[in-house]
C-alpha cells in the first residue's frame, strides 16, 4: 500500500509531507484505527530519505495522538481525528470539586485543536514518577501538580524543559520551569489577618493538617501569624478519636475532614458559631450554603485554569502567582 507521496522541489519539507500523506489516507480511509503503517525504513529506502526526516515525522504524528508505535512491531494508527495539532499531559493529584473546575477553565480556553489526556498520582511518588516516565516523547506539552511529593525534580528534569508547565505548588528545585501556583505561606497569613477580629472571638485556632497532602508553607504561614497575633493554636494531623473543642475555631485544609468535623458536631450536640467556628480551604458553590455558609480562604481556580491556557497557547514562560482571597461567611 504506497501511503506517502514526496514531491521534490515542493518547497515543503519532507518530513511535513510524510506528515501531510498519512493524514490525507486516513481522512480519505485508505487506513483505519489500528492499521499498521509502513516502516520507517521502507519509506527512507522508497523515498530516498534519511531515517531522521522519517523519525521526525512519525514523532510529531505520535506526539499529536495520531499513530502510536509498538515495541518490536512497529506505528500503528491510533486516532482518526487529523484535526488535534498538539496534545497536553496534564497531571493532577487529585480529583475534587475545584480541580474540576480548573479543568473546565483550562479546557474551554484551549484552542478546539489541543487535546487534552488527564492522570491523577494521588500523592503517590511511585504513581507519579511512572505516569511521567511512561509518556515522555508523546505530548507537546506536560502541566504537572507535583503536591508536596519529594524529588519530583529527578522525574520532570526527563522531560523537555521547554514543555514543562508547573501547577499549583512549585519547590525551589522546580523553579526553572514556568509555573502558575499559590504562596501558601503568604495566602494563610493574609487570609488569617483579614479575619483577626473574629478569630479572637475564639479561645483558640485548630488547624488541621494531614501533612501527606496539604503544602508546608501553609503550615508555616499559620505558625506564623499564630506567633505574631499571640493567638493560642494546636495543629493536629486528624481529627479522628478528638471531640471537637468548645470555644475553637478550626482551620480546615481539606473537604473530607470537613464534613467529617460537620458530621461529629451533630454527633456531640454543637452547633456551628455558637461552639465553635471554621475556616475551610478552596471555596466552592456547596461552601455558599451548607450551615449557612462556610468561611474560606481560596485561589481562583478558574482564573489559574485561564492564564494556563493562555501561557500553553502564547508559548509564555511566566511565573505566576495565582490570586487569593478571604470570604467570610457565617462559619465564623
Amino acid at each position: 500500500m504506497n501511503i506517502v507521496s514526496i514531491k521534490e522541489n515542493a518547497g515543503i519539507p519532507k518530513y511535513k509531507q510524510i506528515v501531510s500523506s498519512i493524514e490525507n489516507a486516513i481522512t480519505s480511509g485508505l487506513i483505519k484505527k489500528g492499521d499498521k503503517l509502513p516502516s520507517i525504513n521502507s519509506i527512507k529506502n522508497k523515498h530516498a530519505l534519511s531515517r531522521d526526516t522519517v523519525l521526525s515525522a512519525f514523532n510529531e504524528l505520535k506526539t499529536r495522538g495520531i499513530i502510536q508505535s509498538v515495541v518490536g512491531k512497529g506505528y500503528y494508527v491510533s486516532s482518526e481525528n487529523v484535526d488535534v495539532q498538539k496534545k497536553v499531559f496534564l497531571l493532577f493529584d487529585e480529583l475534587n470539586a475545584f480541580k474540576d473546575d480548573l479543568y473546565n477553565s483550562f479546557l474551554s480556553n484551549l484552542d478546539e485543536n489541543i487535546k487534552i489526556d488527564i492522570f491523577f498520582h494521588h500523592f503517590n511518588f511511585d504513581v507519579f514518577s511512572r505516569l511521567i516516565s511512561d509518556s515522555i516523547g508523546d505530548y507537546n506539552y506536560y502541566v504537572i501538580m507535583p503536591a508536596n511529593l519529594k524529588n519530583t525534580d529527578l522525574v520532570i528534569n526527563k522531560l523537555p524543559a521547554d514543555k514543562v508547565y508547573i501547577l499549583d505548588q512549585t519547590h525551589k528545585e522546580l523553579f526553572q520551569y514556568p509555573a502558575i501556583y499559590q504562596n501558601f505561606k503568604k495566602n494563610i497569613k493574609d487570609g488569617l489577618t483579614n479575619c483577626l477580629n473574629l478569630i479572637k472571638n475564639y479561645k483558640k485556632l485548630i488547624l488541621i493538617f494531614p501533612e501527606k497532602k496539604q503544602p508546608q508553607g501553609m503550615l508555616k504561614g499559620f505558625k506564623e501569624f499564630c506567633k505574631k497575633n499571640n493567638i493560642n493554636n494546636e495543629v493536629l494531623p486528624t481529627i479522628k478519636g478528638r471531640a471537637l473543642e468548645h470555644g475553637c475555631a478550626y482551620v480546615i485544609p481539606d473537604d473530607r475532614i470537613l464534613i467529617r468535623v460537620l458530621k461529629k458536631s451533630k454527633e456531640e450536640k454543637m452547633n456551628l458559631v455558637e461552639d465553635f467556628g471554621i475556616i475551610s480551604y478552596n471555596d466552592t458553590l456547596l461552601k455558599e450554603f451548607v450551615e449557612g455558609g462556610i468561611t474560606t480562604i481560596s485561589t481562583d481556580f478558574n482564573k489559574m485554569g485561564e492564564q494556563l491556557a493562555h501561557m500553553i497557547i502564547n508559548n509564555e514562560t511566566k511565573k505566576l502567582v495565582n490570586p487569593n482571597k478571604l470570604t467570610i461567611r457565617k462559619s465564623l
